[in-house]
């Protein structure tokens, strides 16, 4: 018998809590409390003016995850340290599958958030979206996770529609010296990680790692094993060189092998229609990036960056490779002392090898498609320390849709020096995906037999938006700070599912259905960021987010999901003597539906504990204890659109060395 089907009768994490507090606590062991909620709001941010600005100056609605916020939760993967952001729905799906989107239309194939990592756009144009069992780096790397909800189109591009998460690393000057990490538990069976990094002469240093891990199966919603264990193998490196006092330049890579198994559902011709049966999918993939930076004075720089990308995955219903090749270039410079420019252009290669199945078929089997893009930014001073005015525009021309143009307008205003307003209006699209326009699927045979397939269209065009936001930034109330945002979003041409009449076939009657724009949305919320310091060695975070959503007409949502209606969290850091941290978080989400197949899925609501106690014997070692949803045995989060059985997501337990030398 499996250690996680026993129920967990004594969390014994929760006496240590009562006996710890007695303690006396102090200030000085905790990089994340000697932040004050005023250094929270002043860290500097690049995702929304492509250069460094200060979090509260940014006019737009963006929340930092730090190094020290996903190490203290006790996260083991990116999603995993996303549920920190408000405004981001973020599901797991099984053992290694994850949703991630924000405000709305999240699921397993969710196509309006840009994820890049270092700025490599991890996009594919399979789907549209992000393959995030293939995203992965040391956790102990990353410097902070930059999240804007809402758009980001003119300075991002095309599928910046709802929002940009931005994971940026370490410089490897930072991480010097050897760390060694090792764990285990009940689903987390067993990881590990080692990163060394040192000088390779006086301006240049260099880091190199390797990680692995084994991840328990999760369970059906049927009950028993979902067959869905995962484990996967990554290694690589950075290199950071000071060429001169006014040239630097990274180059880093990745790679990785990954062994997902699952339990997949196949429709069928031939009675009884359908078949379940169990898989695993061979990933492997890797990318190599360098970034050339030329400073040429405190207001004027220019980069260049080139990064090659591929990957390749074997499923049963479909096996897919795909290689991109992307070139960007940007330059800031200011003039008249009150504005600061930045502009730029690039190059996207993209080209995909598809070996069919009896399902799914793509035609034509291997496509290469080009993305050319400029944008134009400005940031204009209308009143010295008091208001900032942002236009700018992104125009791109892609194989699918053609040109696009994605413009944006944003206006900051600082009442006080405890306060900001902003305000923005901004234009993006989610251009087509391969899949939209040129797979057909068998998606489902009803008894008849009746088969209904989905089939591309070449008359498939972009879905677009209109979003307007406001926001509100304040540190008025001491060691308090709140960040306040609530937005209205227009989607037009959004995607629909148009179905034929019904056409008798050799044996069986056909139904298509297509992919067409038929769809119009309206979608409106708020969403609230909170810092309390309550004491020096005592903080709490609180976040809460209102999502609306309201269609036009009955068609049918093609194929997507809605997301969470509501979300809460609350989450409690506390360092204590003898180098004791205790961290706790709660979270409350929401009903949440995804449509596939004809069928609305629903993932009821549900509320999680995780729990993380850490002691530092030594200043070098770390020794944790992790408890994750801990509330249930299990419980569902998100059920995947087509092909894979519902999950639900065990409880588990899992502990953890660090040794840094």
């Amino acid at each position: 018998m499996h250690y996680k089907k026993r129920p967990l009768k004594h969390l014994f994490i929760l006496p240590a809590l009562f006996a710890i507090c007695t303690a006396k606590a102090h200030s000085e062991q905790d990089d994340l409390l000697n932040l004050s909620v005023e250094d929270l709001l002043n860290v500097e941010v690049i995702s929304v003016a492509k250069k460094a600005k200060s979090l509260n100056d940014s006019p737009a609605a963006i929340y930092v995850i730090s190094h020290e916020d996903i190490k203290r939760v006790g996260a083991t993967s990116i999603p995993e340290a996303l549920r920190l952001a408000p405004g981001l729905n973020v599901a797991r799906i099984d053992s290694n599958k994850w949703a991630v989107s924000a405000r709305g239309f999240n699921g397993r194939f969710a196509n309006k958030l840009l994820v890049l990592i270092d700025g490599r756009n991890t996009y594919t144009r399979t789907f549209a979206g992000v393959y995030w069992e293939n995203q992965d780096i040391m956790l102990e790397d990353i410097d902070r996770i930059e999240v804007i909800r809402g758009p980001g189109a003119t300075l991002w591009g095309a599928n910046a529609v709802n929002g940009v998460i931005n994971i940026i690393t370490k410089h490897s000057a930072d991480t010097q010296g050897g760390l060694l990490a090792a764990g285990g538990g009940t689903e987390e069976q067993g990881f590990g990680s080692f990163r060394y990094g040192t000088h390779v002469n006086t301006d240049t240093t260099a880091r190199a790692y390797i990680k692995g891990f084994k991840r328990d199966e999760s369970t059906l919603r049927s009950g028993g094993e979902a067959g869905d264990d995962w484990d996967k193998v990554q290694g690589g490196f950075r290199l950071d060189s000071q060429i001169s006092e006014s040239d630097s330049l990274t180059i880093q890579g990745d790679a990785y092998r990954s062994i997902l198994n699952q339990q997949t559902t196949q429709a069928q011709l031939s009675s009884p229609f359908g078949s379940i049966f169990n898989e695993s999918i061979d990933s492997f993939g890797g990318n190599l990036l360098a970034r050339q930076q030329h400073t040429f004075s405190s207001t004027s720089d220019y980069s260049l960056q080139v990064f090659y990308d591929f990957y390749e995955r074997d499923e049963t219903f479909l096996k897919e490779s795909r290689q991109v090749l992307d070139i960007d270039f940007q330059h800031r410079f200011s003039f008249l002392d009150w504005n600061d420019v930045v502009w730029g252009a690039g190059y996207r290669y993209n080209h995909d090898q598809f070996r069919f199945s009896e399902t799914m078929v793509l035609s034509p089997p291997s496509r290469n498609d080009q993305l050319f893009s400029a944008f134009i930014q400005d940031e204009i001073t209308l009143l010295d320390n008091k208001l900032w005015l942002t236009l700018g525009s992104k125009v791109e021309y892609n194989d699918y849709s053609g040109f696009e143009v994605q413009p944006t307008a944003r206006l900051m205003w600082a009442l006080h020096n405890k306060h900001r307003l902003w305000t923005a209006v901004s234009r993006a699209v989610r251009t087509p995906s391969r899949t939209e326009q040129d797979m057909r699927l068998l998606e489902l045979v009803r008894p008849g037999p009746v088969a209904i397939f989905l089939d591309d269209s070449d008359e498939f065009s972009s879905e677009e938006l209109i979003s307007y936001e406001l926001g509100y930034r304040t540190t008025a109330i001491d060691n308090v700070s709140v960040d306040f945002t609530a937005f209205y979003n227009e989607y037009n041409q959004l995607r629909s599912v148009e179905t034929a009449a019904p056409v008798p076939k050799p044996g069986y009657i056909e139904v298509i259905q297509s992919f067409a724009n038929n769809n119009r949305l309206q979608t409106y919320g708020l969403e609230i960021a909170t810092v309390w310091q309550m004491l020096e060695w005592w903080r709490w975070d609180a976040n809460y987010s209102l999502l609306k959503m309201e269609f036009d007409g009955q068609k049918i949502p093609g194929e997507i999901g809605l997301g969470p209606q509501q979300q809460v969290s609350v989450r409690s850091a506390l360092s204590l003597q003898n180098n004791i941290n205790l961290d706790v978080f709660f979270r409350f989400v929401d009903r949440n539906r995804t449509t596939g197949s004809l069928i609305i899925r629903e993932a009821k609501h549900y509320v999680s504990l995780d729990i993380r106690l850490a002691w530092h014997p030594i200043n070098d070692i770390e020794l944790s204890l992790t408890g994750q949803n801990l509330l249930a045995e299990h419980h569902m989060e998100n059920q995947q659109e087509i092909f894979v059985q519902p999950t639900e997501i065990d409880r588990g337990m899992y502990g953890k060395f660090v040794w840094q030398f």
